[in-house]
């Protein structure tokens, strides 16, 4: 296993063309050829009080984004059910800040939950910021099934990239979300200047957590933020962080969320036999994301099925 990685981290685009068939029979044996479709809702965008160097939600940074307080639970699920019309399996509602601290915003997302449980089939999903004991089990009594949490970076990064929160703070609140029996999506973002230690001490970290699904997120660099003028990743770099944490994670879910279509471009379709199994399809938080259907296009011309089994 350890040959594999340096061979994945050492290779140039030929050699790591030769190493697909092997990346990817990881793929096949633990998750079959299905394919994972996962879409978000920006529920509440913008004066976020974390200073982190890629976010264009930072009150810290001077970006042209939308900003907008929490939406009411019938346009969430409006939005849930467009994408399961789409074909999205997961449904995510993801909010700006630290926490969601109100009653009446806890209130209003615990009232979309269980509208998106009732009304559609797809599991629900949140990404609601550093969240306790008490509101977790309240979530998962109104119908979640998953909680996501990124943790951005390694430890030893991430004071490059935030300095309002402490890295412990995350891996808890992953913890929590462990605890109290949710499906928990968790990895974070690449491209931030972080190095091939950086990304084996983050998977480390979320092999110790046990976490049930990777997303892997690669840098957008947005106007306004700190890393605007980013250029720390190369599509082939992409592709062998994929299969990094495919090898190191086989029998896990690996996702492919933000900035693929940035970064990748006409390369999208490497990201598979490289050991994806999921997508997040639809636009992101901030930025957009490719056409649903030619997202659906390239999977069914590779043979490959749509499937949350």
């Amino acid at each position: 296993m350890e040959s594999l990685v340096n061979k994945i981290i050492d290779s140039d685009f030929n050699q790591f063309i030769s190493l697909l068939p092997e990346i990817n029979s990881i793929r096949v044996k633990h998750k079959g050829n299905n394919i994972k479709l996962c879409s978000i809702i920006n529920a509440k965008s913008g004066k976020c009080p974390e200073n982190c160097a890629f976010c264009a939600q930072s009150k810290h940074h001077h970006t042209d984004i939308h900003v907008f307080p929490l939406l009411k639970p019938v346009e969430i699920l409006d939005r849930a059910k467009l994408m399961e019309e789409k074909g999205a399996h997961r449904f995510s509602i993801v909010t700006s800040g630290t926490a969601i601290k109100s009653k009446k915003d806890k209130s209003s997302i615990l009232k979309s939950v269980e509208l998106i449980t009732e009304k559609t089939s797809l599991k629900c999903c949140a990404s609601l910021g550093i969240i306790d004991d008490d509101f977790f089990k309240d979530l998962k009594k109104a119908g979640l099934n998953a909680y996501h949490h990124n943790l951005e970076t390694s430890e030893s990064f991430f004071s490059n990239i935030c300095s309002t929160h402490d890295y412990q703070d995350d891996v808890d609140t992953v913890k929590r979300a462990k605890d109290n029996g949710l499906y928990v999506c968790s990895c974070g973002i690449f491209g931030l200047g972080e190095n091939w230690e950086h990304r084996i001490e983050l998977s480390n970290t979320l092999k110790e957590l046990n976490v049930d699904s990777i997303p892997i997120n690669f840098l957008t660099p947005i106007k306004g933020t700190i890393l605007e003028s980013a250029e720390f990743i190369t599509p082939l770099e992409c592709l062998k962080i994929v299969a990094l944490f495919r090898v190191l994670h086989q029998d896990k879910d690996i996702r492919i969320c933000g900035g693929r279509e940035f970064n990748l471009g006409d390369l999208q379709a490497f990201l598979i036999p490289s050991g994806a199994n999921g997508l997040m399809i639809g636009n992101y938080l901030t930025t957009k994301g490719r056409q649903v259907e030619d997202d659906l296009k390239m999977i069914k011309e590779m043979g490959l099925q749509f499937s949350e089994l």
